[in-house]
């Protein structure tokens, strides 16, 4: 049996092929880039072959995903080729509700519940949906696994999730902080301990991912503790078109002065804030090189991102009474130096020591051999993550694959 990882971002869609005989194994992978834009592309790469880059115009995710499944009707190798051999697609949610937290077999109820969920996760719910949707038009009958991104969320103890509002609020309303971004966060965090062989259990990891959203979360002998991201995606870091933390009064006092109505708070909020509303760039490769010509406005937007990031890793560090580890993971921090240099300069006291020519090599360990505490630079693998829970889900209902 094999099983399809569909992973659907705000203008990409990621997947993975697996065969679940061989523990896993990955057939192939692609990446459909630039959806809904013009000189869109999907990266494609099967095993033990050369990835090939396809030029390719993408109307929609769901153009995108019948093209995928072109790409692998298509293939040479039949353990590819054979749609009939997919017997499970997993597919990346990022916001169940209250209800939904663990991995579950997709069906008319959760498909509600996802859509009715999609006015806290604008960005993203209804882009799953399509995912969905359209997998399920394509392959019908083959179950469809949503393994959600606040699941690893559920172990947050009170004073984390809670809000400073009257109870009612969370009872009747499940007003509280769920988080985000945890396929992500799980998976690097369980990586980091394997990498330094030691018990996830025994260890206090702060992981950061980094990328167009960005959140950071900390571990605890085995359990996430807290989370950067609340009750919706815009809590926490500034991103490249979200505020992150800002004080509720300046909401109140658009909506007094402006006159704003919800849907253009939720606009100005999610697509115009964030490094896109302090500089008019939201891309940090775009930001760091108006850095270097002097721009002002982007200077400020770097110092921004990076300060709040160290707060937050500050705090969690203060919150657990230490830190073994810091990961960083995603986009900018796997592929960014620099940033991660930034971020770390203001934890020398806590004993932790960067070796610059690993740092530059993009090595996955980059702190020094006796620093106190380790730097790590983690290729997220959301895809697998997804991959295994879908499994654990159809071994659950079946007994066997």
């Amino acid at each position: 049996m094999n099983i399809l990882a569909v992973n659907c971002g705000s203008s990409s869609v990621k997947y993975k092929l697996y065969r679940t005989d061989k523990n896993l194994q990955l057939l192939g992978e692609g990446l459909a880039e630039r959806i809904g834009l013009r000189r869109g592309q999907i990266y494609v790469r099967f095993a033990r072959r050369k990835p090939r880059i396809i030029s390719k115009t993408f109307k929609d995710h769901g153009t995108a995903i019948k093209y995928v499944f072109e790409i692998l009707q298509n293939d040479k190798d039949p353990h590819v080729s054979d749609l009939g051999l997919i017997g499970c697609i997993g597919h990346r949610v990022v916001h169940g509700g209250a209800k939904y937290r663990q991995p579950v077999l997709i069906d008319k109820q959760v498909i509600r519940a996802i859509r009715a969920n999609a006015r806290f996760a604008p960005l993203h719910n209804h882009l799953n949906l399509a995912g969905i949707e359209i997998c399920r038009k394509m392959l019908p009958g083959i179950p469809n696994v949503a393994v959600f991104d606040t699941g690893i969320y559920r172990t947050l103890p009170a004073k984390s999730y809670l809000y400073g509002l009257a109870e009612k609020f969370y009872r009747r309303y499940g007003i509280h902080r769920y988080g985000f971004q945890g396929i992500s966060h799980g998976y690097v965090a369980a990586e980091a301990a394997k990498i330094i062989n030691r018990p996830f259990e025994n260890l206090k990891i702060i992981t950061c991912h980094l990328g167009n959203g960005s959140s950071v979360s900390a571990f605890e002998n085995g359990r996430c503790i807290d989370t950067s991201m609340g009750m919706t995606p815009l809590e926490g870091l500034v991103m490249a078109t979200r505020c992150g933390d800002i004080d509720a009064g300046v909401l109140l006092y658009l909506q007094d002065t402006l006159g704003f109505d919800t849907k253009q708070m939720g606009e100005l909020l999610n697509k115009k804030s964030g490094l896109l509303g302090l500089c008019g760039k939201s891309d940090i490769r775009d930001i760091l090189e108006l850095v270097k010509k002097g721009n002002t406005a982007a200077r400020n937007a770097i110092e921004v991102f990076i300060y709040r990031i160290q707060k937050y890793i500050g705090s969690y560090t203060a919150a657990m009474n230490g830190v073994d580890i810091i990961v960083f993971t995603a986009g900018i921090g796997q592929n960014s130096p620099y940033l991660r240099e930034r971020i770390l300069e203001t934890f020398e006291f806590l004993h932790l020591r960067i070796n610059k020519a690993r740092n530059l090599k993009n090595q996955t360990v980059f702190s020094e051999n006796n620093s106190e505490v380790c730097a790590m630079r983690i290729a997220t693998d959301e895809e697998l993550a997804i991959a295994r829970s879908s499994l654990e889900i159809i071994n659950s209902r079946k007994g066997t694959c």
